[in-house]
This record gives structure tokens, C-alpha cells and sequence, in this order.
């Protein structure tokens, strides 16, 4: 890959190959967050909230489905499903807040850089956790803190 982070194009010409994971992670720390690093993230999260758009759809279908029935622990079956659905809906909300924040991030330059100490969060990290915005060491510290201290 070509230092200034452009993605190379394919042999045939066409359209540039996407940036696999392992490519990724094979490149050297001094390419961290440039260009196809980035491209490879926003990517990454512009997926998460299209999947994230679409259970949301799925979920308010299948709660507008009223399922009238007669037995009372049916109906509290039904009701707990619901409820169940509804929470992870909410969690899944947080998330598509934090995809905004880490799109935003991508588009001023701070994605991929600890808020607290202004380090590398790491691609690893980055990886798993495609939202994250401390360095491990920063949220182990801070998760400690809320042991010790409360939130």
C-alpha cells in the first residue's frame, strides 16, 4: 500500500480492492490512521448502522403485530418478548449514537486516538470495537475508578 494511504487499485484496473483485516493489521504503525485505514473503518460502521436500521424496522413490524390471545401466560409470554425486544432496542440505539460519534470522529481525525491520553487506541481494539474511544489502558483505568468509586 502506498504510504500516503491511498488503496491500491485492482490489477485489472477496475474499482480499488477493499482493505481486509489481516492487511490491515500488517501494516506498519507509522500508516496508523491514514487514508485506507479510515476508509476500511467508515466502511465498518456505515455497515453496523445499516444493520442496526434494519432490525429497527423488523422490531416495529413485529411489535405492531397484535397477537390477541386468549391465555393469560401467552399473553405475558408475549408481553416479556416485547419488553425484551424493546430493551435491546434501546441498547441498540446507544450504539447507533456512538456509530455517529465514531463517523463524526473519522471526518475531523480524532477516530482511532484515546480521548483521554491522545495515544493510539490500536487496531485490535479497533476491531473488536469499532466505537471505542479510549486506548485499553485509559478504560481500564476509568473502569477501576467506577469500582472504586461509583459511577
Amino acid at each position: 500500500m502506498p504510504r500516503d494511504g491511498t488503496v491500491k487499485k485492482s490489477a485489472s484496473g477496475g474499482a480499488p480492492k477493499p482493505l481486509t483485516e489481516e492487511a490491515l493489521l500488517r501494516m506498519p504503525d507509522a500508516d496508523y490512521m491514514n487514508a485506507a485505514q479510515l476508509a476500511f473503518f467508515k466502511d465498518r460502521l456505515l455497515r453496523m448502522k445499516q444493520e442496526l436500521l434494519d432490525n429497527a424496522g423488523l422490531t416495529s413490524e413485529h411489535l405492531r403485530e397484535n397477537d390477541m390471545v386468549p391465555d393469560p401466560a401467552d399473553r405475558a409470554t408475549i408481553e416479556e418478548e416485547h419488553a425484551l425486544e424493546l430493551r435491546t432496542r434501546d441498547r441498540e440505539r446507544k450504539l447507533m449514537k456512538k456509530i455517529d460519534e465514531s463517523l463524526m470522529r473519522i471526518e475531523d481525525g480524532s477516530y482511532g486516538w484515546c480521548e483521554e491520553t491522545g495515544d493510539p487506541i490500536g487496531l485490535p481494539r479497533l476491531l473488536a470495537r469499532p466505537t471505542a474511544t479510549l486506548s485499553i489502558e485509559a478504560q481500564q483505568r476509568r473502569e477501576l475508578k467506577q469500582k472504586m468509586y461509583g459511577d
